[in-house]
């Protein structure tokens, strides 16, 4: 029983880094489909620990650039690179479509018609160069403070901005019907809960490097920033999408780098 509980696990990891990633994954367990979907109503629960693993590149390169000479912003900028690399900048594309559509549009009907398409608009720019810039400037300070913060952070909040990520998808009905964060169904509430324990657990070895206060500032505002989303597009228009999704995960882990370096 112990054994396929884990093989089962083993293969939502699986899908789960196949659906955040273009990382050619192996198939993994006797359960492990490599050309299935991730089966959202259990598998969203292992999206905290996918991103966590997502986000090792970025922190090993940034531990070891943080022993060098280079400026704090270009330690950071290199980091932000290999954190939307893995991803093929999923994240940040949904990033720039929310603002455009939710800023932009003037009724439901036309801001889904302007989330759909694949131009970026003045909101967007405006978006990403403020997202990237502030994760940048912050990862950078961060690899100031030494190999080991510049190790834990990127892991800890590529695990902590997904888990965001699954409780806005949890809350709130889609948008668009015919999307595929409607055809994969909605993460239960199980599975939200067990992601918030992943989320937790990667985001450990930061607790105890960087102190509790800077933490729990930093999840207060994650969660802040993911309850304002979720409020906005439910007003706008009426539920989320796949790059509503993506927002929540891009502005929870910049606010939560601001959160812990503000203390």
């Amino acid at each position: 029983m112990l054994k396929d509980t884990f093989f089962l696990r083993l293969a939502d990891l699986a899908a789960c880094l196949r659906f955040l990633s273009r990382w050619p994954v192996p198939r993994l367990g006797v359960h492990d489909d490599p050309l299935a979907l991730p089966v959202l109503p259990r598998a969203a629960s292992m999206f905290p620990l996918a991103g966590a693993i997502l986000a090792v590149p970025a922190a090993a390169v940034g531990a070891l650039l943080s022993l060098t000479a280079l400026p704090p912003l270009a330690i950071g900028l290199i980091m932000v690179a290999l954190v939307a690399a893995p991803t093929g900048a999923l994240h940040e594309d949904g990033l720039a479509d929310t603002a455009d559509g939710l800023i932009g549009g003037g009724n439901r009907e036309r801001r889904l018609e302007i989330m759909k398409d694949s131009r970026i608009g003045t909101f967007g720019a405006l978006a990403l160069i403020v997202v990237i810039g502030l994760k940048a400037t912050l990862y950078g300070a961060l690899a100031t403070g030494g190999v080991a913060v510049a190790l834990a952070a990127p892991v800890a909040f590529g695990g902590l901005s997904r888990l965001a990520m699954v409780w806005l998808w949890h809350e709130l009905p889609s948008a668009r019907p015919d999307g595929l964060a409607s055809r994969l169904g909605q993460p239960d509430f199980d599975a939200a809960v067990g992601a918030s324990l992943a989320g937790l657990l990667v985001a450990l070895p930061l607790f105890a490097i960087h102190g509790v206060a800077g933490m729990l500032l930093a999840l207060g505002l994650a969660a802040a920033s993911a309850t304002g989303l979720a409020a906005l597009a439910k007003a706008k228009i009426g539920g989320q999408t796949g790059d509503v999704l993506g927002a929540c995960q891009g502005l929870a882990e910049t606010v939560l780098l601001v959160g812990l370096v503000a203390l």
